[in-house]
């Protein structure tokens, strides 16, 4: 065993302890689909300067959804209610009361000048300030909207405790230094060098500008600090508040309780039982197609696991249903690293017969690495900026997916590697071919081999075939109508009382059985349900209470309200600026990194994708909802990581054969990217088969999108991308890329080789 087997060995070891330790001592986060949480009904309110409509509703609702983000519950959902009713679902909130009350505020932050109580320049009101002790407010100077930031910091060595840093804009900077300059010209210990932070009507600091600070010079904006003996959690809310803005009209808080799950504890072990089939199935199929190395590899696709759940649960990352979309893509992806490097060793092994086992296997990680590496740059470029640019669900497909996709690659590179060199090792591995998995070459690659089709003789049938496709997509879209579920149209919230104990899954059964496919169920308690649809006219709420009639008893509608969607305008835009700039930012990296004429042909693939995938969904008459967009980013990546690595392996070929044409270099590209492309596919489709079969009803249309998106990106990304790259190519007079140096052999390589990775008086 080499000494970077070793170190590998180590490395994995201790990850692997350590993510099973944190599994073992550590509970998850589980979202509202899956355990339920915390569900509250704000009434928006008229003040002084606006009246709640249903406009200032939907500001009201953005303000609320950065206060939420801001706290860490990740994938919130609110909905309005009507005109002026806003409903927020929490999951996993350890603290509903301190939520509420965070949530709730108004935040109207006001900086006030201290007066001289009962003399001629007495303020407009008197308020006590943090000690009790009355003060005379002189008018508004500043307002909260003035605030650029606001941070919560600890200061140990001073000893002043917590406190919360202020940032303001330019205009408001600038009056916070008058403000400051002027009440700087009083002496010190006089009331009048005081300047009093109002928040919601109540005195929260008011400090004495501190005697450093001239007369009419003031404090400059980035320096100023609110001090007042707070708590950790006191200086965090108040800062919180302060930067994510006042609501733009008051809320009462109408309604706070614990809600069940969206999925029933039947639907939780089914899709848990789906998920373990799928992957047992993957890794009896890597078995079989790799032997030894294969079986090896399953090992290391369990650690992925593993890994990937300590890190969610070590980062406090709330689980949801629609976080699958992540570890499903990371699954793939850690499968297709493992199925890139043995089919290069196999190659490897071919080529060079006299080449040992453990040479053509460190050669197969050596020329996979480059494909490996921009697959998951592109995704982890499209994870980090759904995160920084998304909200809600978005923000938390972002996260789990770049924590998946880490994860992946620690166990393809670093666990899988270490573990299939120490059996490359062996002798009984190396004498018997058959064994290893690598030393004999695939049944896809001989069948290719033996019949040596040329593809790309006349490109644009295929693309052609392509377009075709795009067309009957495009009429599915514009004939039968995309059927925009519940969180983009808005519905109807129908909450029942049955007098009989029902649970969710028969709840849910009953009433699609009724006709309601697309209902969305929860319970409180095994006697009331709410059930959110889509268009609902009283007709049709009269069937539903029956339907649930004939299983709970006598059935009581408690409420009936209409809601509005829950991807509000700024969520979506946000949502589509997201994908944009993942789109914008992948094409450069693969410009840069490739050609732009295999960037664009990479791109356009994916729209293709994204737009066959909407169109059959529309002809199936199947819902667009959050799951689904959640299976449409998972497409994305897919797609995308798909034309990576044919682009890879064309890069290489033709820097090898500079004079020879490039459609001859793409057709034997293609065929020797096509073993990793169909042993890829197939791995990813046996978890997605088994969710869509054994998932039920709430994985269905999931696993659906995906299987969908899955068979289609691997069909563009040979039969799209590169016909439509070898047109942009004829155009194009950039010469054949270059051809990278042959790495250092003998005891030369071996001096250069790099070794593998692993208060009181307080003062402004």
């Amino acid at each position: 065993m080499t000494r970077a087997t070793t170190v590998r060995a180590v490395l994995a070891a201790a990850v692997l302890l350590v993510s099973v330790f944190i599994t073992l001592t550590m509970s998850p986060r589980l979202g509202l689909d899956l355990q339920g949480g915390t569900r509250m009904v704000l009434q928006a309110k008229d003040s002084a300067t606006a009246k709640a409509d249903r406009e200032s509703t939907d500001r009201t609702m953005e303000v609320l959804r950065q206060r939420i983000d801001s706290l860490g519950v990740a994938e919130p959902a609110l909905t309005r209610s009507g005109e002026d009713r806003i409903i927020v679902e929490l999951p996993d909130v350890q603290d509903p009361r301190q939520a509420a009350e965070v949530i709730g505020k108004t935040a109207q932050l006001g900086f006030h000048a201290v007066q001289e109580p009962g003399g001629e320049t007495s303020g407009d009101r008197t308020l006590p300030d943090e000690q009790g002790t009355p003060l005379a407010l002189g008018p508004e100077r500043l307002s909260g909207a003035g605030v650029k930031d606001a941070t919560a910091q600890f200061d140990a060595q001073q000893g002043a405790g917590w406190s919360v840093a202020l940032d303001f804009h330019g205009d408001a900077g600038k009056e916070w230094q008058r403000l400051t300059g002027d009440a700087a010209c009083h002496p010190a210990g006089d009331q009048k060098r005081r300047v009093a932070i109002v928040l919601d009507g109540k005195v929260i600091s008011s400090p004495q500008v501190d005697p450093s600070v001239g007369c009419e010079v003031g404090l400059p904006s980035g320096s100023t600090q609110i001090t007042g003996s707070f708590s950790a959690d006191e200086a965090r809310d108040l800062a919180l508040l302060i930067k994510g803005g006042a609501l733009p009209v008051p809320v009462e808080i109408v309604e706070q309780r614990t809600v069940g799950p969206t999925l029933g504890a039947a639907a939780i072990d089914a899709s848990a039982r789906a998920a373990l089939i799928g992957a047992a199935a993957t890794a009896l199929f890597i078995t079989f197609m790799y032997r030894l190395f294969g079986a090896l590899a399953a090992l290391a696709l369990a650690a992925y696991g593993v890994i990937s759940y300590a890190a969610l649960v070590a980062l406090g990352v709330t689980l949801t249903l629609p976080g699958l979309a992540g570890f499903v893509l990371a699954i793939g992806m850690a499968v297709d690293a493992n199925v890139l490097v043995f089919e290069r060793a196999r190659e490897e092994y071919a080529d060079r017969r006299s080449r040992s086992l453990r040479s053509s296997l460190t050669a197969g990680f050596r020329n996979a690495w480059s494909a490996v590496a921009d697959s998951n740059v592109t995704t982890l470029i499209a994870a980090a900026l759904l995160f920084l640019l998304g909200s809600g669900p978005v923000k938390g497909f972002g996260v789990t997916l770049a924590i998946g996709v880490l994860a992946s690659m620690f166990s393809a590179l670093v666990i899988a590697r270490a573990l299939t060199e120490f059996a490359a090792g062996s002798r009984f591995v190396n004498d018997y071919r058959g064994v290893n998995g690598i030393a004999r070459p695939g049944r896809v690659r001989t069948w290719l081999n033996a019949r040596d089709p040329q593809l790309f003789r006349a490109p644009r049938r295929w693309l052609g075939v392509s377009a075709a496709l795009v067309l009957v997509a495009v009429t599915g879209i514009l004939v039968r109508g995309v059927d925009l579920g519940v969180e983009f149209t808005g519905g109807r919230l129908v909450e029942y009382s049955t007098s009989r104990p029902v649970d969710v899954e028969t709840a849910r059964d009953t009433i699609a059985a009724a006709g309601f496919d697309g209902a969305e169920v929860t319970t409180a308690d095994d006697h009331d349900l709410s059930v959110r649809t889509g268009k609902l006219d009283n007709a049709g709420e009269h069937a539903l209470r029956t339907a649930l009639a004939e299983v709970g008893g006598e059935t009581t509608k408690v409420r009936d309200e209409l809601i509005g969607p829950s991807l509000g305008d700024e969520l979506r835009r946000n949502a589509l600026i997201a994908l944009g700039v993942a789109v914008f930012v992948q094409l450069a990296y693969l410009a840069a990194r490739f050609r732009w004429t295999f960037a664009v042909a990479s791109v356009g693939a994916l729209v293709h994708d994204v737009i066959i995938l909407v169109g059959a969904f529309a002809w199936l008459a199947r819902p667009v909802d959050g799951i689904f967009l959640a299976a449409l980013l998972t497409v994305i990546g897919y797609s995308v990581n798909d034309s990576v690595v044919v682009f890879d392996r064309v890069r290489e070929l033709w820097a090898r054969n500079r004079r020879t044409p490039i459609a001859d270099v793409a057709n034997r590209a293609v065929l020797q990217t096509v073993p990793r492309t169909v042993n890829t596919g197939m791995g990813a489709m046996f978890i997605l088969v088994a969710l869509a079969v054994l998932g039920g009803d709430s994985l269905a249309d999931f696993a659906l999108a995906l299987l969908i998106g899955i068979c289609v990106g691997t069909y563009s990304s040979v039969m799209t991308a590169v016909p439509g790259a070898l047109l942009l190519e004829r155009s194009s007079k950039a010469p054949p890329p270059a051809r990278k140096r042959a790495p250092k052999r003998g005891a030369e390589a071996g001096r250069t080789r790099r070794r593998d990775p692993s208060d009181n008086g307080a003062r402004v």
